[in-house]
C-alpha cells in the first residue's frame, strides 16, 4: 500500500493567503482619555469610631495609562456632647503628595468625639485627576497634648559650669520626661531650649546643654524649656520650665577646711578633745584657710566652694557606729561637681576611706561608678587592727618628709600611742603616686602592714586630689605643718 502523499504547494499559498488577511484586519480603538479612579480600603470600617492615630490604605488605577502619584487631605469637624449636631469645620488640611498607598495620620481630634472625613484622590500619566475623590468617614476619640516635667537640674539650684567641655565636664545635664493622659497615646519625641533660643528636638530624655548654647554671660541666670510630641502629633503648649544660676568657679581664695571631725564619735579618747582644739590644729597646720563647720553648717553649698582652689576634709574621730558623712550621696554629688569643674581636694580622717564601704568587709574593692574609684583612682583598700601599730609614715623620697604619730595623744588602750584602725591602699589606677607608706614598730608582729600605702596623690587632667587613709590631727604638729606645705605644693596651691 502506497504512503498518502499531501501536495505542499497549495498548503504554502494558503498560509500566505491567511497572513495577509490577518494584517490587514483593523484593530479595536484605543481606550478615550479620562481620569483616573480611587478607591479606599475597608479599615478601618466607614463611622467606626477609633483612636485618633489611623492607617489608611488606598489604591488606584487607570483605563487609558497609569497612576503615577495621590493627594490626600481630611476635614474635622466636631459632635456637640450629647448630640449629632456638626459644628463648622475646626480644621481642614491641605492636599498632601505622596506616590504611596498609605499613611498613618494623626487626625484632629480635640473634641470627645470628633468626625474625620478623609479624602484621596489619584493623578494619572496624562495629568488628570479623579474628579471623585474616595472618602473614608470615621470618628475619633478625643487626644490631649502630653505633660512635659524636667527632673534635672533642680529649680532655682546653683551648678557650676566652665566655659567649654572637658574630659570631666560635658556641659549641665538636662533630665527630662512627658506623659500622655490619654489611653493609647504615646510620647515620640521631645524638644528642649535654653534662654529662649530654638528647639533642639531628640528621642532620649536626657542631654548634655553644652555652654555655647546658652546666652552670655555664663554666669548668671539661665531659662531651660523642655516639651514634647505625642503620636497624634499634638506638641505640650507650655511645656516645662526653670531658671537655673550658673556658675564659673572664680577659685579666688586658696583653701576651705571642712570640720566633720566629731569629738563625741569616739569610744577612746573624748576626754580632753574640744572642738575648739582640732580647730586650732588645722588653722595652724593651713594658716591662713577658712574654716567650715561641717556639724553644724551641714555640706557647704556649691556657691561657697566655687570660691577655693582647695578643699580639705578632714574627720579624725573613729566613726564606731555609722560611716563618716564625707560619703554620703548627696554629699559626693557636691564634691563630684566642684571636681568636674577644676576644684582640687584633700581628704584624711580614722577609717575615711572605710566609710566608703562601712558594712563591707575589708580588703575591699571599689566598682567603677563609685566615688574612690572614679575619682580618687583607687581600687582596693584594706584596714589595719584595732590594736594600735602605726608609729609613723615614710614620705615618697624627694618630695615628702617623713611623720611621726602624736603618741600623746594616744597614750591610751588600745593605742598605746599608736594608730589604729589606719586605712592601706593595696590597689590604685593609673595617674596616681603615694605620697607615705605605712611605719611601724621593729618589733611589731604586723610585718604585712610595713611599707603599704597610706596616702595617695591623683594627677588629674581637671582636677587634682590626694587622700590620707589615716587621720592628720594625730600626727606630730610640727610633722603635720610640713606635711601640709607638702601637699600644698604638690596640689599647686600656694
Amino acid at each position: 500500500m502506497k504512503p498518502l502523499m499531501i501536495p505542499l504547494v497549495p498548503l504554502a499559498v494558503a498560509a500566505i493567503l491567511f497572513a495577509q488577511l490577518s494584517c490587514e484586519r483593523p484593530t479595536s480603538p484605543a481606550n478615550p482619555n479620562g481620569p483616573p479612579f480611587t478607591k479606599m480600603a475597608n479599615v478601618p470600617k466607614d463611622n467606626d469610631t477609633v483612636f485618633a492615630l489611623v492607617t489608611l490604605n488606598w489604591s488606584g488605577g487607570d483605563y487609558d495609562g497609569f497612576v503615577t502619584k495621590f493627594q490626600y487631605r481630611y476635614f474635622t469637624y466636631h459632635l456637640a456632647q450629647g448630640s449629632t449636631t456638626l459644628w463648622e469645620p475646626f480644621d481642614s488640611t491641605q492636599w498632601t503628595d505622596t506616590t504611596g498607598t498609605g499613611a498613618v495620620i494623626a487626625f484632629n481630634s480635640t473634641e470627645v468625639v470628633n468626625k474625620q472625613v478623609f479624602l484621596v484622590r489619584s493623578f494619572d500619566n496624562d495629568g488628570n485627576v479623579d474628579p471623585n475623590p474616595a472618602q473614608k468617614v470615621i470618628y475619633t476619640t478625643r487626644t490631649v497634648p502630653p505633660i512635659t516635667r524636667i527632673f534635672s537640674p533642680v529649680r532655682g539650684s546653683t551648678i557650676l559650669v566652665q566655659q567649654q567641655v572637658t574630659d570631666w565636664w560635658y556641659g549641665v545635664l538636662l533630665k527630662f520626661n512627658a506623659k500622655d493622659p490619654t489611653k493609647y497615646g504615646q510620647i515620640v519625641e521631645y524638644a528642649w531650649s535654653v534662654d529662649n533660643g530654638p528647639l533642639a528636638w531628640q528621642k532620649d530624655t536626657s542631654v548634655f546643654v553644652t555652654p555655647d548654647k546658652f546666652a552670655a554671660p555664663l554666669t548668671g541666670p539661665h531659662l531651660i524649656r523642655v516639651t514634647a510630641r505625642n503620636n497624634t502629633n499634638l506638641v505640650d503648649p507650655n511645656g516645662d520650665t526653670l531658671t537655673v544660676n550658673l556658675l564659673v568657679p572664680p577659685f579666688d581664695r586658696k583653701v576651705l577646711v571642712i570640720d566633720e571631725t566629731d569629738e563625741f564619735n569616739n569610744p577612746f579618747i573624748t576626754v580632753g578633745i574640744k572642738d575648739s582644739t582640732t580647730d586650732r590644729f588645722y588653722a595652724e597646720v593651713f594658716p591662713g584657710s577658712d574654716a567650715w563647720d561641717f556639724k553644724s553648717k551641714g555640706m557647704p553649698p556649691r556657691e561657697i566652694l566655687a570660691h577655693y582652689e582647695l578643699l580639705v576634709w578632714h574627720a579624725d574621730d573613729i566613726p564606731a557606729s555609722r560611716p563618716h558623712k564625707i560619703s554620703d550621696p548627696a554629699n559626693i554629688a557636691v564634691f563630684t561637681d566642684y571636681l568636674n569643674v577644676g576644684g582640687k581636694f584633700l581628704m584624711s580622717g580614722w577609717r575615711i576611706l572605710k566609710s566608703f564601704a562601712y558594712y563591707d568587709n575589708f580588703p575591699f574593692a571599689f566598682q567603677q561608678g563609685t566615688f574612690v574609684y572614679d575619682y580618687l583612682h583607687i581600687r582596693t583598700v584594706t584596714e589595719t587592727d584595732i590594736l594600735g601599730d602605726m608609729t609613723g609614715g615614710k614620705g615618697k623620697t624627694g618630695s615628702f618628709s617623713n611623720i611621726a604619730v602624736d603618741s600623746a595623744k594616744l597614750a591610751f588602750f588600745p593605742y598605746d600611742g599608736k594608730l589604729s584602725q589606719v586605712n592601706l591602699i593595696l590597689t590604685m589606677a593609673g595617674f596616681t603616686d603615694y605620697l607615705y607608706s605605712y611605719v611601724n614598730a621593729d618589733n611589731s608582729p604586723n610585718v604585712k602592714y610595713r611599707g603599704q600605702v597610706t596616702a595617695l596623690r591623683y594627677y588629674g587632667t581637671v582636677y587634682d586630689a590626694a587622700v590620707l587613709g589615716f587621720p592628720m590631727y594625730f600626727i606630730r604638729e610640727e610633722d603635720a605643718k610640713r606635711m601640709a606645705q607638702e601637699l600644698l605644693t604638690s596640689l599647686h596651691v600656694q
